[in-house]
């Protein structure tokens, strides 16, 4: 019997605040700062403290929920999240439960494999606080509270997903919206957005309903389980493909799936059994006594939103709409925010229309790509601005300089930070395509080699592109390729 997987994803995201959810300690990086050195008795759970709500972090969380396209509930209510874990210092968690920040939301999702586009819900959008970290070593654990009470943001889907190619998707999607809004780096390594799938398997049967909402026949949903703290979008793929074989292969032997909370074994590419599932009611949900409704007005609401930037997909439909670029190109331009503002401030400045999105689209995923990956720079911190960039492609589109030369002085640019008119003048690496100066040298050059010369007249294509180096070798690079691959082959031909 064929199983259809039903996916709902957690996403946890720490919000990019200077200081925590409740109280003025610093946000630190985790990885190079010195254990337990930005906590407070607030964060760390000591008797008689008071928690203040970070208003910044609020603000991201509207700036999120927004983007979602969820309603932004004007009365929220923090909570007590009753469970005990070593990490959480004051043996519960404030979060969100039955009021949460926003709900109802929407995300737009394609996969790569290139399936039509699918929009899965967006359940809630709720605030929280972050927990300690654990350090498991051998005979004991070492607790460190740095992170203890960093803003968090939960982001609950529907259970809309169908496949992990589908999950992977709406991650990298979500990710992508949460870097544009600058509300989380998405630096995955250091653990500032996980993910928890809840997986289960239904069978798919011609009795039962018609399932307009997801356009296929479906039976109703079999029993969850829940894979935590997945931090890299493998873990997620892999942990989701193992637990729908895994439940696939239990349901098929007439067993039965057991509701509880997994791990993820990077090592053995497996899920495993933490404990047994909670329900809401496991963890006494109550109102936080020590923190009022959060109230969101209309005023703050219409600002957050008139502050949005445009959002990836729809920067990507403009791209190729507006500029006429492929989905290709569109797609690695906006991946980051900072290289679409760089390539739209390029267009913006050039001097010439002869230098065209496309012409520019070009030499930024070629040339300036390569150069930034060698380099290990972003964008906003090149030496070369985004009108220098255009004035170097425009002297490239005129005929000013060729190709090759044109990837040396970006080269140089790069290093230096001077204009490429600059550098061609200094180094004097205008093209020449003066007809008289370039058919001497091609003379010379067929005079010095007879025999490729002989090759290509008996026959040989590949003489022509060994003798068009020459004589670009014998020019220093420097001569028009289309005047010399013309004359080339009119000498060759006696015309």
């Amino acid at each position: 019997m064929p199983y259809e997987p039903v996916i709902g994803l957690e996403v946890h995201a720490e919000l990019a605040t200077n200081s925590k959810m409740f109280c003025a300690c610093a946000v630190v990086d985790n990885t190079v700062a010195a254990p337990n050195t930005a906590v407070c008795p607030v964060c760390s759970g000591m008797p008689g403290t008071l928690p203040v709500v970070n208003q910044k972090a609020v603000e991201f969380g509207i700036r999120v929920a927004l983007a979602l396209g969820c309603t932004v509930n004007p009365i929220s209510v923090f909570a007590r999240k009753n469970y005990f874990y070593p990490d959480l210092p004051k043996g519960y968690q404030i979060s969100q439960y039955e009021q949460p920040l926003a709900e109802n939301g929407r995300l737009v999702i394609q996969t790569s494999n290139g399936e039509p586009l699918r929009v899965i819900r967006i359940r809630r959008v709720h605030l929280e606080e972050d927990t300690g970290k654990l350090t498991h070593i051998e005979g004991g654990s070492l607790l460190d509270l740095n992170r203890a009470g960093v803003p968090l943001l939960e982001i609950v889907s529907e259970p809309d997903i169908r496949s992990a190619e589908e999950a992977v998707a709406y991650g990298e999607a979500l990710r992508h919206i949460l870097r544009y809004l600058e509300v989380n780096s998405g630096d995955m390594e250091k653990g500032v957005i996980r993910f928890e799938a809840n997986v289960s398997v239904r069978p798919v049967l011609a009795d039962y309903p018609f399932d307009f909402a997801q356009d296929k026949q479906s039976a109703p949903l079999g029993t969850r389980t829940e894979v935590k703290n997945l931090n890299s979008f493998r873990a997620l793929e892999r942990a989701i493909v193992f637990e729908i074989e895994r439940q696939s292969k239990i349901l098929s032997e007439g067993g039965t799936v057991e509701q509880e909370t997994l791990g993820w074994n990077e090592a053995s590419e497996r899920t495993y059994s933490q404990r047994s599932k909670e329900d809401a009611h496991d963890y006494r949900y109550f109102p936080e006594p020590d923190l009022p409704p959060l109230k969101v007005d209309e005023a703050w609401l219409a600002r957050v939103r008139t502050e949005l930037p445009e959002l990836p997909r729809a920067k990507f439909q403009r791209f190729v709409s507006e500029y006429g670029l492929s989905d290709l190109d569109a797609a690695r331009l906006v991946e980051e925010k900072t290289t679409a503002d760089y390539f739209e401030q390029a267009i913006e400045n050039r001097k010439s229309k002869i230098v065209n999105p496309k012409l520019l689209a070009n030499w930024m995923l070629g040339e300036m790509f390569g150069l930034m990956k060698t380099r290990g720079e972003t964008a906003d911190r090149l030496k070369v601005r985004p009108e220098a960039l255009a004035d170097l492609v425009g002297l490239v589109a005129g005929g000013e300089i060729n190709q090759a030369t044109g990837r040396t002085v970006l080269a140089e640019m790069f290093e230096s930070g001077k204009s490429a008119g600059e550098i061609v003048a200094a180094k004097g690496l205008k093209q020449v395509s003066d007809a008289g100066f370039i058919a001497e040298i091609v003379r010379q050059t067929l005079e010095e080699y007879p025999d490729a010369a002989e090759s290509y007249r008996s026959g040989k294509e590949t003489a022509l592109n060994w003798l068009f180096g020459q004589v670009m070798k014998k020019a220093a690079g420097k001569a028009n390729p289309q005047v010399v691959r013309g004359e080339l082959e009119r000498q060759l031909k006696g015309s």
